[in-house]
């Protein structure tokens, strides 16, 4: 069926006309033209994603969890969405920021003696008195007593991070999200078994109200405001040992703009096997 466009003029004219003639009927005839632009904007912000519980809050030492899902040696033997070394350099630091601010942190592994191997030494060393929980469930939040750890914390927000992203981390965020948790996801201190997988399960995630975070987001927004003096000078040497290019820039303004002596690290003892008499 041909359609023939009215003008301007014409469209003008014929809402001129329905005032003139009925007010009544004008009235209606105005609305019918302008509803169109009114329901697609109100359609609009019907379809327009709502912002999951908690996301319009700060992380705070106060108000966070970290959990840490099986960052072992098989597990991370699969992972090929990030460069493996990163995760780990990603995940001490996480680890080693809630050390500082005092959040409760909570390691766990799966078949830890039968398949996976033990939790990164590195993590271990963050927490050396700490025995992780392991279980055979892929999923963590299937585990009561991860499940108790996390209610004896009292806090509101939990920070998940682990291997893989896919199973590892999006089953434990999902169930605990549905349990009343908030919860973020470490995308940069987890790791899937493709960049599709890893991606995808970050995406399952968001849309079921999971917030994702990277790692030093979430140890910057602990730290917030750098005039908070207690925490400073530990959350610098997270950044100078932990933040790659970034910790190189601020090693070079302590030296070079505050002429402050160069950082001293622990010196590198050779093992005594390894030694050269």
């Amino acid at each position: 069926m041909k359609r023939t466009l009215l003008p301007t003029t014409g469209a003008v004219a014929l809402i001129t006309g329905l005032l003139l003639a009925a007010p009544a009927d004008a009235q209606q005839a105005v609305e019918q033209i302008t509803a169109g632009p009114q329901a697609a904007q109100q359609d609009m912000r019907a379809a327009a994603p709502t912002a999951p519980k908690g996301a319009h809050e700060l992380l705070t030492a106060q108000n966070s969890i970290l959990l840490l899902i099986d960052h072992q040696p098989q597990m991370a033997f699969g992972v090929q969405s990030h460069d493996r070394a990163l995760i780990l350099n990603n995940t001490v630091g996480l680890a080693k920021g809630a050390k500082v601010f005092g959040v409760p942190t909570i390691l766990t592994t799966v078949a830890a003696r039968s398949f996976s191997g033990p939790i990164f030494p590195e993590i271990q060393a963050v927490f050396p008195d700490q025995r992780p929980f392991d279980r055979t469930s892929m999923n963590t939040w299937d585990d009561q007593h991860i499940r108790d750890a996390v209610k004896a914390a009292g806090r509101p927000k939990l920070i998940i991070a682990g291997l893989w992203t896919e199973v590892c981390v999006a089953m434990p965020a999902i169930e605990a999200l549905k349990a009343g948790y908030e919860i973020y996801a470490v995308s940069d201190a987890s790791g899937g078994t493709s960049r599709e997988a890893h991606d995808q399960a970050m995406a399952r995630m968001v849309q079921a109200g999971v917030v994702p975070v990277t790692w030093q987001q979430v140890v910057l927004e602990w730290q917030r405001d750098w005039a908070a003096t207690g925490t400073y000078d530990a959350v610098m040497d997270i950044v100078k040992t932990h933040f790659g290019a970034y910790g190189v820039g601020v090693e070079y303004a302590y030296t070079m703009v505050h002429g402050a002596p160069p950082t001293k690290f622990p010196e590198y003892v050779v093992p005594a096997a390894a030694s050269h008499k």
